[in-house]
């Protein structure tokens, strides 16, 4: 097979630590060209993985007729013009969660790649739960659990405790857009297990430092909550409970939690191990089988679709959709005062 030749349009820490050696590593994969926020950042990039050319515009890589597939590592607010505009000039894409500034963009990305069927389009999934998504689903399956009533999860980081800290991108609306904290790609996970979309949604949250500073010395409002709080509802009753706080120092909480009537399971990110606990036993470790164990392969699997033909699963655009509409919806319901909002 022909070399398959990588554009990549922002580079920064996930996209250095991950995508780039990862299309390194795999044979017959090159990465071409890098378009970084400037041309000197652009270079430095190029000659720390040694790639041979850097662009001055992410047009200019897009547009470019030796490049096959586009990695795009940017903030939000430029995944769904370089996306839809890959899929127009014939590009493979691979983008960087989370997917979109809001599920319009969302909406407009996933009829791209309709319109583009034989192109590969593909969301950078949450990682965080890979190695035991095999084991959570077999226990499903199984009704271990039981009949399901409740999901939560709840994520705390101090990315917004400090007042005095400048405007970072993931609280600058105009770059993240209803992004907030790790919400999304929290419920991408439970949409992974689930397989299904809550029928209603509410949302509480905050904003505890009304303005930051940003980088010309004046300062921004800020509109995007410091820390929320989301209830959904199911057809069958399950509720799914979220908290994500940026307001919290100390300990971190990080956990999912999925309670049946006979039953529950409590994943813990911290010490990372998943724990069952049934009717009248105490909570136990459960050890993943090593045939259902998985890990980071976004780039291989991004490859190997695009060289056979398999279908995106981790993550395809529909999926992207539901957890940009998820967003949407608890960002909406803040606007109507914690109304509930259909999904």
């Amino acid at each position: 097979m022909d070399t398959l030749r990588v554009g990549v349009i922002g580079a920064g820490a996930n996209t250095r630590l991950r995508h780039i050696p990862g299309f390194q590593e795999i044979e017959g994969v090159s990465v071409e060209v890098v378009c970084n926020r400037s041309e000197s950042s652009s270079r430095s990039v190029a000659e720390a993985f040694g790639i041979e050319r850097i662009a001055k515009t992410w047009q200019e890589v897009v547009e470019d007729p030796e490049i096959d597939a586009i990695c795009i590592g940017t903030w939000p607010y430029l995944h769904a013009p370089i996306t839809i505009a890959a899929l127009e000039a014939g590009k493979h894409v691979l983008t960087e969660a989370r997917m979109a500034m809001n599920a319009a963009e969302a909406e407009e990305m996933l009829a791209a790649s309709k319109a583009h069927p034989d192109l590969v389009a593909q969301i950078v999934p949450s990682p965080f739960t890979l190695k035991w998504d095999k084991t959570i689903a077999k226990i499903l399956e199984a009704e271990e659990l039981g009949t399901l009533r409740e999901v939560r999860f709840q994520k705390s980081l101090g990315l917004n405790v400090d007042a005095n800290a400048a405007l970072n991108w993931r609280q600058d609306k105009e770059l993240s857009g209803n992004n907030t904290l790790m919400l999304g790609i929290y419920y991408e996970v439970v949409k992974r297990w689930l397989k299904a979309d809550p029928k209603r949604l509410l949302a509480n949250g905050s904003v505890f430092t009304k303005e930051r500073r940003v980088p010309n010395g004046s300062s921004k409002p800020i509109e995007i909550p410091e820390t929320i709080t989301t209830i959904a509802e199911y057809d069958s009753g399950l509720r799914l409970v979220g908290q994500m706080s940026g307001v919290e120092l100390g300990a971190s909480t990080d956990e999912y939690v999925i309670a049946g009537s006979k039953g529950s399971l409590r994943m813990d990110l911290r010490v990372g191990k998943l724990f069952k606990t049934l009717l009248g036993s105490k909570e136990d470790v459960v050890n993943p089988l090593p045939e259902d164990m998985a890990d980071w392969r976004v780039e291989a699997d991004f490859v190997e679709s695009i060289r056979s033909g398999k279908p995106v699963t981790l993550t395809n655009f529909e999926d992207g959709l539901a957890y940009m509409r998820f967003t949407d919806a608890a960002i909406e319901s803040l606007a109507k005062d914690s109304a509930w909002v259909e999904l």
